[in-house]
């Protein structure tokens, strides 16, 4: 089966049990901290990937890990992909979740890249123009791309908008370029 159909149907299925026992937000915070682990500790990916290790290590791994630390329908979810030989699409799983939560939150995410790191009070107040532009809650983050040389690209979901310099003197050398000399 194809890995993303995989980390859909397993992040569908949970969060419809978070929806259905109203622990959207309680189970959210569980998957963040989950995916932290899978992003930042990369013994913890060793683990995952691991052949040598059985399933039974696995689980008894993920309960000493996250036993207390995370709700109880998160670790018997994490113990249900480990016996079911499905722990090394434990981080796209917890991607898919995040995604989910999103929208249904109605929450976009956006990214402001720059030549050059911008003032905290205009990266805000950009945010709030976002949200009142898109009439519900964005999670800006700043990129850094010293390649633009100036202005700005943003991304909003799937959406670009480009006012970079650099994309500025792209246009006006393909322009040159498509012009005739007589």
């Amino acid at each position: 089966m194809d890995q993303s159909k995989i980390n859909v149907r397993y992040a569908k299925a949970f969060f419809s049990l978070a929806k259905e026992k109203g622990l959207t937000e309680e189970l959210h915070r569980d998957a963040l901290l989950i995916s932290s682990v899978c992003n930042s500790i990369s013994d913890f990916m060793v683990l995952i990937e691991s052949p040598v290790i059985s399933n039974s290590g696995k689980v008894k791994a993920f309960k000493s890990i996250f036993e207390g630390k995370v709700n109880p329908y998160s670790l018997r979810f994490l113990v249900l992909i480990a016996e079911n030989n499905r722990e090394k699409f434990i981080p796209g799983i917890f991607r898919n979740l995040e995604d989910l939560y999103r929208k249904s939150q109605g929450i976009k995410t956006a990214i402001l890249t720059t030549a050059k790191p911008m003032d905290q009070a205009l990266v805000e107040q950009i945010r709030k123009s976002l949200e009142t532009e898109l009439g519900g809650k964005v999670e800006l983050s700043q990129v850094i791309d010293k390649e633009l040389i100036g202005g700005f690209v943003l991304r909003v979901d799937d959406s670009q908008y480009d006012a970079s310099i650099s994309a500025q003197l792209k246009k006006i050398k393909d322009k040159l370029l498509q012009t005739e000399l007589k």
